[in-house]
């Protein structure tokens, strides 16, 4: 007789457009856009921004990008997190149970936890692939598993590994992938680029009445702003660079949509800054994201690296992310282990 799993281990990410049609990616733009964690405005502003404007205007360019990410075996992110979710089920063998579920999209989260209802856990374990929390990130995936959960009859012990930016099984994955990178070539300076947030949802962090911009975020990561998503990617770079001895960077955040204030300095014009000033190769750290997609490969990879030239730089080269290494799959494992 098999042995049972005691512990179910759910792994979630952002998601993906079914395929890079202008219609999936239009469908997926729709989901993760109405998302009110997401664009955090006024419900009927926000459905009447992203339905009447962002997703049909946005669409049929996304798709293109979209279908210049896609592979054989379809969406990196999806193909990558199939990957992981294997190579972690095979690492911790027959005491745990491994599953990956969206957040948008395929395969979902009330999908995959209707199988793991089905396997009558002792405990699961909830691991966002979100380094950093944000809410529009980890907080959203998390909502949705726990509104999901708590439909249960029986409802088992779970714990959340919300952020884990300074883990040094995590550090570790990162400077050694960097280091094939740094000690091969030489690099005039290193961009660390993080997707960016509005910074209102940076704000809503505190409930001190001050700003962000108030509590040093970006110089030291304390107890007072331990969930603000700007302190955790410094402290993120700091001990990445530290361990690899980079003494010229940056962080800069990317990604932004809308004309509200995000966080700065903005990446693309950081870029141009760059490669102006004669940087001429220049390294690209991408920390935020654990498997690449959209928006390292296309947009570092392709979009940046032509701006970099075109203001004269050389070379951009993007270090590619940890996808479904080994070592991050022992990383994860670890993290796991120790938390339970």
């Amino acid at each position: 007789m098999l042995k049972k799993p005691k512990y179910g281990i759910l792994l979630l990410n952002l998601g993906t457009p079914k395929s890079p049609s202008t219609w999936n990616v239009a469908k997926y733009l729709n989901q993760f856009l109405n998302d009110p964690r997401v664009i955090d405005i006024n419900p009927i502003a926000r459905w009447l921004l992203v339905n009447w404007i962002i997703v049909p205007f946005r669409s049929r360019k996304s798709a293109k990008a979209y279908q210049k990410l896609w592979t054989k075996e379809g969406s990196p992110l999806l193909f990558y997190g199939k990957e992981l979710e294997k190579k972690l089920q095979n690492a911790l063998e027959q005491d745990y149970g491994v599953h990956l579920a969206m957040r948008y999209q395929e395969p979902s989260i009330p999908k995959i936890l209707k199988e793991m209802e089905k396997m009558s856990y002792q405990k699961i374990l909830i691991f966002p692939l979100f380094p950093q929390y944000a809410s529009s990130t980890t907080g959203s995936a998390v909502q949705e598993t726990l509104q999901h959960l708590a439909k249960w009859y029986v409802i088992p012990e779970f714990q959340v590994i919300s952020q884990y930016f300074d883990n040094q099984h995590f550090i570790n994955v990162w400077v050694n992938i960097g280091k094939k990178y740094t000690e091969n070539q030489n690099f005039d300076y290193v961009l660390f680029s993080y997707h960016g947030l509005p910074v209102r949802q940076l704000n809503k962090v505190y409930q001190d009445g001050k700003l962000c911009e108030e509590h040093y975020c970006k110089n030291e990561w304390n107890e007072q702003n331990y969930y603000c998503y700007e302190a955790t990617c410094y402290e993120t770079t700091r001990k990445i660079a530290t361990a690899l001895n980079i003494q010229n960077y940056t962080v800069a955040f990317q990604s932004r949509l809308g004309k509200d204030p995000w966080i700065q300095p903005y990446a693309e014009p950081t870029i141009i800054d760059l490669a102006k000033k004669g940087i001429k190769k220049l390294l690209v750290f991408s920390p935020a994201f654990v498997a690449d997609c959209l928006e390292t490969t296309i947009e570092i990879g392709y979009e940046y690296a032509e701006i970099f030239k075109k203001n004269g730089g050389e070379q951009l080269t993007l270090v590619h992310s940890l996808n479904a290494e080994n070592q991050w799959v022992e990383a994860i494992k670890n993290m796991i282990l120790e938390k339970i």
